[in-house]
């Protein structure tokens, strides 16, 4: 079942996020950056197939388990979030998932942060007043806080992606949050903390983007005030 892209919806995250006791993360050690998580409109069916080449970036290379193939097909529908594939020429994480985000310049909040590089990744321009709130801050292995900012798109709003740092957007309803698959957990010898898993279209999604996303589902979506923060990452994202 998809979920309303309305005033009710809205009004309900808003909420949450400004009774939520935000847990944030102080180490000066680490750089600081933020992500927009935009909240937009969709239709069931406008994804059938997926624009990303995804066949050719993977040459062939053997999908951890059946069902998997990398595309993001059948996700759209009701209330939806924007999720990018990052370009392949990238030197950092080439073709991973990620949401609109990046480094905060000198000076700068994470909110203008979140705004600007949404804007320079997506085309999309919004005001201050569409923030909703903000997640809880997710330190990462390769030495970040990120801090999710939570944005109303009032509508469906115009994608163009910049070729040079996103290879597909993509609007994921909801509601996929919600799969009775999601979330998964695996064990990795590395770290004595379990990997999160976001099962969405025919790929998995980890942490810190999958991180996000369960605490949006969470908190947003059902009013739980779990934390996501000690969720680990997969090793190829530590670098």
């Amino acid at each position: 079942m998809t979920i309303a892209y309305d005033d009710a919806l809205r009004d309900q995250i808003r909420a949450r996020l400004a009774d939520h006791h935000r847990r944030t993360v102080t180490d000066s050690t680490k750089r600081r950056a933020a992500v927009a998580v935009v909240l937009v409109d969709s239709e069931v069916g406008e994804d059938r197939i997926d624009p990303a080449p995804v066949d050719e970036w993977i040459g062939g290379r053997p999908m951890p388990e059946a069902g998997l193939d990398g595309h993001m097909v059948d996700v759209a529908g009701g209330a939806a979030f924007l999720l990018c594939r990052r370009a392949t020429r990238m030197t950092s994480h080439p073709a991973q998932w990620a949401l609109p985000g990046g480094r905060l310049d000198p000076g700068e909040s994470v909110v203008d942060a979140a705004l600007r590089e949404l804007d320079e990744e997506l085309g999309i321009a919004l005001p201050e007043s569409t923030v909703l709130g903000l997640l809880d801050d997710y330190p990462t292995r390769s030495g970040y806080v990120i801090t999710p900012v939570v944005i109303w798109g009032s509508g469906r709003l115009d994608p163009r992606p910049a070729p040079d740092e996103v290879m597909a957007v993509y609007r994921v309803g909801l509601h996929q949050l919600q799969r009775a698959d999601s979330p998964r957990y695996i064990s990795i010898p590395e770290s004595p903390r379990p990997v999160v898993q976001i099962p969405l279209g025919h790929d998995l999604i980890h942490a810190p983007t999958g991180a996000v996303l369960l605490q949006l589902r969470w908190l947003g979506l059902e009013g739980r005030d779990d934390p996501v923060d000690e969720l680990e990452q997969p090793p190829f994202a530590w670098k």
